[in-house]
Formats: structure tokens, C-alpha cells, sequence
């Protein structure tokens, strides 16, 4: 499988940030980290090492994944947006982005992937 191979993790919900780390690791990619806020995924971001991201939009509290994928785009480290609703909630700088729509599968997850390569 072609595409990047350490991937950052921001979803929220444990049970589904677990179920993508399976996925990574089938797919032979490597969850460098998961991270449920804006403040921890800020944290593995400045540390380094990551080819891509996978970024719930809509995180708890209120709290959007949108400063996460402006610290991606300016680092230019390519991401896809996770989301159970429409590309409607997308803002227009990021509409052209791979999206991976819930509810996840692992096809979905290595074709959203592949799509950033």
C-alpha cells in the first residue's frame, strides 16, 4: 500500500480512536499517536514525525480539529477530515481535502490514505 506511513490520531471517542490504531497496523502504517483535544494533538505535531493525519472534525466541548489542520497545512503534512456529516461542515480552505466518513472501514480508511499520497 502506497501513501504515508505515520499517521496522528485525533478522534475523541477511545473506542474509535482504537479501532483506527487496528486499522493502521493492518494496513502496515503506524499510529505515531492519538490525541481527543486541540492542546494534545498541538503536542505531537511540534514533537514531529508525522507524514499524515487523521482528524475528527468535530472533537468534545465544542472544540473543532480546525487549528490542528491549519498547524498541518502550514507544516505541509497532508490530513483527511473524519466525519459523520457532510462536507458542509468543511470551511472552503479546506474543502479540496481527502474525507473519511464515518462509520469507518478499513477499505475506507487505505483508500483515504492512498489519497494523500
Amino acid at each position: 500500500m502506497t501513501g504515508p506511513h505515520n499517521i496522528l490520531i485525533v478522534e475523541d471517542e477511545p473506542l474509535i480512536a482504537m479501532m483506527l490504531e487496528d486499522f493502521l497496523e493492518i494496513l502496515d502504517k503506524v499510529a505515531v499517536g492519538s490525541a481527543d483535544c486541540v492542546s494534545a494533538a498541538m503536542g505531537f505535531i511540534e514533537a514531529g514525525g508525522i507524514d499524515a493525519a487523521i482528524l475528527d472534525l468535530n472533537l468534545r466541548g465544542g472544540e473543532t480539529s480546525l487549528p490542528i489542520a491549519d498547524a498541518l497545512a502550514a507544516a505541509n503534512i497532508p490530513f483527511v477530515f473524519a466525519t459523520g456529516g457532510s462536507q458542509d461542515s468543511v470551511p472552503d480552505r479546506f474543502r479540496g481535502r481527502p474525507s473519511l466518513a464515518k462509520p469507518f472501514t478499513m477499505d475506507g480508511v487505505a483508500k483515504a490514505l492512498e489519497a494523500l499520497a
